[in-house]
């Protein structure tokens, strides 16, 4: 910022001036400049005062701002669906379990008896001496584990007899590399923990004479969770791992893998494991104990009550902001800097104007926020009635939820709202498909061969979905039912299928063998090479792409992805996201769709606050003013220099004339005293 030309900053450097002024002629030159300055300098001080009223602007907008996106940030919670939260569940008995409640809970009581709980198989190996000898050859062996279901026969001692083991085809098979640098008991133990393949490796000592035992526990509990364990290489190896329920045991069972099991209202159910959920649609249970325990469902309303007290206050603080910064005060008779600011008035007005007015649509039992105990102040202020909103949320909590945001709810079970964009309009859109959406799939021409020698025909090169790994089926012999489990399991377990979120099913009809993509819609591709497919499938293959759902959304053809339709551009129904999960072809019922004022509001305050709004153009037209008071200011002090420097060589100038006269004076006086009076003498 330039800065006004002064006396003292000036007159010192000025040429041909003297070096202090006024001596000679006893004229206070720098007084008089100083004063003739201060008129001079009345414009510069206009242009300050000015500036200051543009800084006391941009001060004032930007408390605004401030207060605006408190009030966007209040309504985060009421603008999304999944907040709202308003039903909780408790229980008689903690001890035996806990319950939570999502909002698609159903409010009621419920008894549940816990009969027993789900755990994990345990499977212990025969003692060793140390822990430091080293177990076998050191020959490379491959230790193959393998989940599924042990059924039948009888179990005595941790030994089964004449039981069966069914790999279950959907947990991946996990396998282990011993050979000389790990074939110690801590060795096998690190080795199987760092695999990461669902089973976890200890050693326990039972204090006798070989006291030194490998314990394996599966990772997850549940009956289809029992471990079979081929090992293929050292014999040794082999004579202390391998484990099959239906065959070899060189291990002893600790404990059974087991599903628990409870019944709610005397329904009796089953669970791989203790987090039980939807047994009761929306309801969690965990299980601590065997036990009976009453579960009951009720509202909660806290988290929508604190939510909306949030956004009251913060509507409220902003309405504090705008009287202060826009209105006047009588009594100290000051104005806000923002008085009678149109962009101000203009914000302030589509605000109150767009929660005033009711929603249109179909919501529920409410359409306004009146309804919901929210209303005006005459002050202009914002209140709550808490009673009232927890009344509407008892009558219709998903019409309170319209009431806030966007949702989409459908007619057909089968039919889900997924999402929406800034274009899609509020409105009832019926649904019409004309084809469901179907899965890749590669299917053999023959039945399977049911032996799998490693080395021979046991490698698959599998491409799913444009991804393509290569996965080894496990030596054996297998029924078609169980090969088909196995080839399943190989593949899920390529970590280029599971870390990408895809995976296959295989089947088997008259045991030709079936892979078809759990993905839908045209990506949907299964393809397969490698010394396998023969025996697996026959000298041919019938490959067959999936196809995306096709269908129209308010009458208007949708865009068809997978099992997913969207809005076609340009019609109100534009962007609406909607999932086909099964069902007919033809007419699919209706998805109504709504816009709540939190939505509303939200997407209002993000036109005020961007870069193109009113807020940043009156910023931005006050920063080009201050500029150009700046761009003034330095002017207007360039010329106040060059006056003041005027001022001074004027002054000197007179100031070293009368110095001059007064000198020639006082010599003219010396002069004329010498002069002889006549008649006098001059002796």
């Amino acid at each position: 910022m330039a800065v006004a030309p002064t006396l003292s900053n000036l007159g010192s450097s000025l040429t041909g001036t003297l070096s202090s002024p006024g001596i000679g002629s006893g004229l206070d030159v720098n007084s008089i400049v100083s004063a003739l300055m201060q008129v001079e300098q009345i414009p510069l001080t206009n242009l300050n005062q000015k500036e200051a009223s543009y800084q006391a602007e941009l001060s004032a907008y930007g408390t605004v701002n401030s207060a605006l996106s408190a009030l966007q940030s209040s309504i985060s919670t009421l603008n999304s669906p999944s907040s709202f939260k308003v039903l909780s569940a408790s229980t008689s008995d903690s001890t035996v379990l806990t319950a939570s409640a999502a909002s698609n809970a159903a409010a009621g009581s419920y008894n549940v008896q816990v009969s027993q709980l789900a755990q994990a198989q345990t499977l212990v190996a025969a003692g060793q001496a140390n822990t430091t000898q080293s177990i076998g050859s050191g020959v490379p062996t491959t230790i193959t584990f393998q989940f599924g279901t042990i059924s039948g026969g009888t179990l005595a001692n941790g030994t089964y007899s004449g039981a069966t083991f069914s790999q279950d085809g959907t947990v991946a098979s996990g396998t282990v590399t011993i050979d000389s640098s790990n074939n110690s008991l801590p060795g096998i133990r690190d080795a199987i923990n760092a695999a990461n393949i669902g089973v976890t490796a200890s050693i326990v000592n039972d204090g006798g004479a070989s006291p030194y035992r490998l314990v394996l526990q599966s990772s997850s509990t549940g009956g289809a969770r029992s471990m079979s364990i081929n090992v293929s290489g050292d014999a040794t190896l082999a004579g202390l791992l391998s484990y099959n329920a239906g065959g070899t045991q060189n291990l002893t069972q600790a404990t059974a893998a087991q599903n628990a099991t409870l019944s709610v209202n005397g329904i009796s159910l089953t669970s791989a494991s203790n987090t039980v959920a939807n047994a009761i649609q929306g309801v969690t249970f965990n299980l601590t104990k065997a036990g009976t325990s009453n579960v009951t469902v009720s509202p909660d309303s806290s988290g929508v009550q604190t939510a909306v007290q949030g956004f009251v206050k913060a509507y409220n603080e902003l309405q504090s902001t705008i009287t202060q910064v826009s209105s006047y005060d009588a009594t100290t008779k000051k104005a806000g800097p923002l008085l009678g600011d149109a962009s101000l008035q203009g914000i302030e007005a589509q605000i109150r104007d767009l929660l005033g007015t009711p929603l249109a649509g179909s919501l529920g039992s409410f359409s306004s926020l009146a309804q919901l105990g929210i209303s005006f102040e005459q002050d202009g202020t914002m209140s709550l009635d808490s009673s009232k909103l927890t009344a509407a949320l008892s009558k219709d909590a998903a019409s309170v939820q319209r009431i806030f945001s966007s949702l989409g709810t459908a007619t057909d079970s089968l039919v889900g709202y997924v999402s929406s964009t800034a274009n899609t309009q509020a409105g009832t859109y019926a649904v019409n498909v004309t084809a469901l959406a179907t899965q890749g799939t590669v299917t053999g021409s023959a039945a399977a061969g049911l032996t799998i020698t490693a080395g021979v025909n046991d490698q698959l090169a599998v491409t799913l979905d444009g991804v393509t790994a290569g996965v080894t089926i496990a030596a054996g012999t297998y029924t078609a039912t169980s090969l088909a489990a196995a080839v399943q399991a190989a593949i899920n377990g390529a970590s280029a299928f599971s870390s990408n979120g895809t995976g296959v099913t295989v089947t088997q009809t008259g045991g030709v063998l079936s892979i078809q993509s759990n993905s839908f819609g045209s990506g949907s591709k299964v393809s397969v090479s490698g010394t396998a497919v023969s025996n697996l499938f026959g000298s041919s293959l019938l490959t067959v792409s999936g196809t995306d759902v096709t269908g129209t959304i308010n009458g208007v053809t949708a865009v068809g992805s997978g099992q997913f339709l969207t809005g076609a551009i340009g019609d109100r129904s534009e962007g609406l996201q909607i999932q086909i999960t099964g069902g007919a072809v033809g007419s699919r019922g209706t998805v109504v769709f709504s816009r709540g004022y939190a939505f509303q509001l939200n997407a209002a305050l993000d036109k005020f606050l961007g870069s193109a709004g009113p807020l940043q153009a009156s910023t931005d037209g006050i920063n080009a003013s201050i500029k150009d008071i700046d761009n003034q200011r330095d002017n207007l002090n360039a010329r106040l220099a060059l006056v003041q420097q005027n001022y001074l060589t004027q002054f000197n100038a007179l100031d070293a004339l009368v110095a001059s006269m007064n000198s020639t004076s006082t010599f003219l006086t010396q002069q004329l005293a010498l002069i002889p009076t006549p008649g006098k003498s001059t002796s």
